[in-house]
């Protein structure tokens, strides 16, 4: 019984076979193939965006301080009290001199050193040990006119800004 089992199922799989063969022959002149080419998209949703940071991380503390500053300048009245307050409260108090006099002899702000607010910055660790170097990128306008100026800012372990500058302490 399995032998006449077996054989009248060969002629039903050869029938599929040539049925399948057919098809095959048919549909590749008539370009009704599979294709591997890649389609166009729709554009993806954007991910969220996330952005972590910690209160005793130097770097973020930094960040943090231009994120505020450069919004508080952007505001009414140019920043004004909350300025000032993020000033007192990042800036170390014997800095916080040095960089007045900066400012009343280059009739510009000390933070940004610049008389205007730029429209975006980056902030990058430059790893040191002793206390944090950051360089700073600030971007001025848009498009093909905008330009870039570098800043070295420096803070202690204790979280207070030492300096700002085109130079850290360490000299780089």
């Amino acid at each position: 019984m399995n032998r006449r089992t077996i054989s009248s199922r060969k002629p039903a799989r050869r029938a599929v076979a040539l049925a399948l063969g057919i098809a095959a022959v048919t549909a590749l002149p008539l370009g009704l193939t599979a294709s591997a080419e890649a389609t166009p998209a729709k554009p993806a949703a954007s991910a969220p965006r996330t952005v972590t940071g910690s209160p005793s991380d130097n770097v973020t503390r930094i960040a943090d301080f231009y994120g505020a500053y450069i919004d508080a300048q952007s505001g009414p009245a140019d920043g004004g009290k909350l300025a000032a307050e993020l000033r007192k409260y990042y800036i170390h108090p014997a800095y916080l001199k040095k960089l007045v006099a900066w400012e009343a002899k280059n009739h510009a702000d000390g933070v940004l050193r610049a008389q205007n607010v730029p429209v975006r910055w980056t902030v990058t660790d430059n790893g040191t040990a002793d206390y944090t170097e950051v360089g700073i990128t600030l971007t001025w306008g848009s498009g093909s006119t905008a330009t870039t100026t570098k800043l070295v800012v420096d803070m202690t372990r204790d979280h207070r800004i030492i300096n700002i500058g085109t130079k850290g302490i360490g000299g780089k």
